[in-house]
This record gives structure tokens, C-alpha cells and sequence, in this order.
């Protein structure tokens, strides 16, 4: 039976690559915000949700970190999308007739060189994929998007530069979310994602990381940000490798938990390459 999966932005967008390099031949529901993507889940329209988490030139992506861990949502994979930045134009145009490009700011922004290189004139827009449709409807030949080549394929435009972007690592990590918990077994590689809270006491979180680092547990991710709008409620997001089945894992998150008020476990999910 098909499976639909929910990822944030028009078909096209890297988040729809992305679904569909985990997700081969099911069906997709773009969404507009993050939000809605997660709610798609939730209530059922959609069996799994694919979300960008971090990118490794900009970072993580903040509106997960707080979303996620109040979805009731279920971490049970993760997928690297390499980010290749493409110019589009509509059928007939040649790189030369380009005088403006549109695409998301960010996009625009990976693409610096590019763009200057070529004296083109920017246009911002709210998502990469959505440029590709706009330029498709236009049917102007001075204008391009910046998008995945999936965009172009999708709504009929031609690739006239491949590989725009500046860097050459520009990667995406994305979740896959499902509604009901499914821990990954526990042999080969393994993540186990977490949130916790660290109790008001001296030096707290500084004794909460010992456990892992006495039991030779690799944290690859930790991350703080606030709750409730609180200076001092302060929730951290954290990234393991190893399973919660681990003895050595058992012993840090029994030394975390003299340390914190707050944890919760958002997925145990075979790592990716």
C-alpha cells in the first residue's frame, strides 16, 4: 500500500528530494509551513513527515528544535541531501538572455559568486521549488529560479548552470518523523535522539555530560534554546551514538537523570552515511 509522506514546501523543493530519496515511489503532500507539515501527521493525512534539522552551512534549523519535541512525533530515520543549487530557465533560453535570477533568499545567498559573476539582479522569494514555478508561468527568457533539478523537471524549465552554490558541502540532514515509535534494533550504526532539562544547580549540565564521557558515549549534537519564553528554562537537544539497550548508555542516562527535572527520548534510528 502506498505511503504518503508530508515534507514542507512545493513540489520541487529540496525537501521533497529529500522525502524522495528515503521514501522512493510514495506519494507526497507539500505543506507550507512546518507546522503543518508535522500536523499532517498528526491527524492522519500523511504516514510520515520528512523535516530539515541542520545544514552544513547554516546551521540547525531552529523551528524543528522547538516543534518537534512537543508533536508527540517519533524520530525513526535520517537522510543527507547534498545541496546542488540549479539555474532554470523557461524552454529557449540560453544562460546569456538571464538578466534576473528569483529564488529563496538563502538559495540566492549560496549562489553569491555565481550572481555577481554574471551581473544578475536578485528577486526574493518564500521557497526555492515556488521560483521554479513562477519562472515557469511567466515565461519570461531574462528570468531564472534557482531551485533542484527536480524543480525544473517538474514544472518544464531547462538546466542552463548546474552546481551554482558556493560551496561545494553544502549538505542537508533531515528527520523522518512517524506518529508511533519504532526503535531501531540495535546492531549496526545507531542514533538515539533526546531533550532534557537540567535542574537549577551549580555546574548541572557539566555533571550530567560526565556520564557519557566516562562511558566512551559519542555526542555528535547538543544544543540549547529557551521554553516558554523563559531566560531561565533553558531545554537542550542532543544527538548520541549508540542505543539506549548500550550498557554504557544505560549508565549515562542514569548519571543525566540525577542532573535534570526533564527527558524524553525522541527516536532511536539507524544512522545514515
Amino acid at each position: 500500500m502506498t505511503k504518503k509522506i508530508a515534507f514542507q514546501g512545493e513540489p520541487g523543493a529540496f525537501s521533497h528530494a529529500a522525502s524522495a530519496n528515503f521514501f522512493p515511489g510514495e506519494d507526497f503532500l507539500g505543506c507550507v509551513t512546518f507546522e503543518e507539515t508535522l500536523n499532517a501527521v498528526q491527524t492522519g493525512k500523511a504516514d510520515y513527515a520528512v523535516v530539515p534539522v541542520e545544514n552544513s552551512l547554516y546551521g540547525r534549523i531552529t523551528d524543528i528544535h522547538h516543534l518537534l519535541p512537543e508533536s508527540g512525533l517519533h524520530i525513526i530515520g535520517e537522510t543527507y541531501l547534498r545541496v546542488e543549487m540549479t539555474l532554470l530557465g523557461v524552454p529557449g533560453a540560453v544562460l546569456d538572455d538571464i538578466k534576473a535570477v528569483q529564488s529563496l533568499s538563502v538559495a540566492l545567498g549560496q549562489c553569491r559568486k555565481f550572481i555577481s559573476g554574471r551581473g544578475l539582479r536578485t528577486i526574493n522569494a518564500v521557497d526555492t521549488a515556488g521560483s521554479a514555478r513562477e519562472v515557469a508561468e511567466k515565461a519570461d527568457k531574462s528570468v531564472a529560479a534557482i531551485a533542484s533539478r527536480l524543480a525544473g523537471e517538474i514544472y518544464g524549465l531547462n538546466v542552463l548552470a548546474e552546481n551554482i552554490e558556493d560551496a561545494d558541502h553544502n549538505t542537508t540532514r533531515f528527520l523522518v518523523l512517524s506518529p508511533t515509535e519504532k526503535r531501531a534494533p540495535n546492531q549496526g550504526k545507531v542514533k538515539t535522539t533526546f531533550v532534557f532539562r537540567v535542574r537549577n544547580v551549580p555546574a548541572a549540565l557539566y555533571k550530567a555530560m560526565g556520564g557519557f564521557a566516562t562511558n566512551g558515549i559519542n555526542m555528535t549534537k547538543l544544543e540549547s534554546y529557551m521554553v516558554g519564553g523563559a531566560f531561565t528554562a533553558t531545554q537542550f537537544y542532543a544527538d548520541i551514538e549508540g542505543h539506549p539497550d548500550d550498557i554504557g548508555v544505560q549508565h549515562a542516562f542514569e548519571e543525566l537523570g540525577f542532573f535534570t527535572d526533564y527527558f524524553r527520548i525522541l527516536g532511536v534510528y539507524p544512522a545514515a552515511d
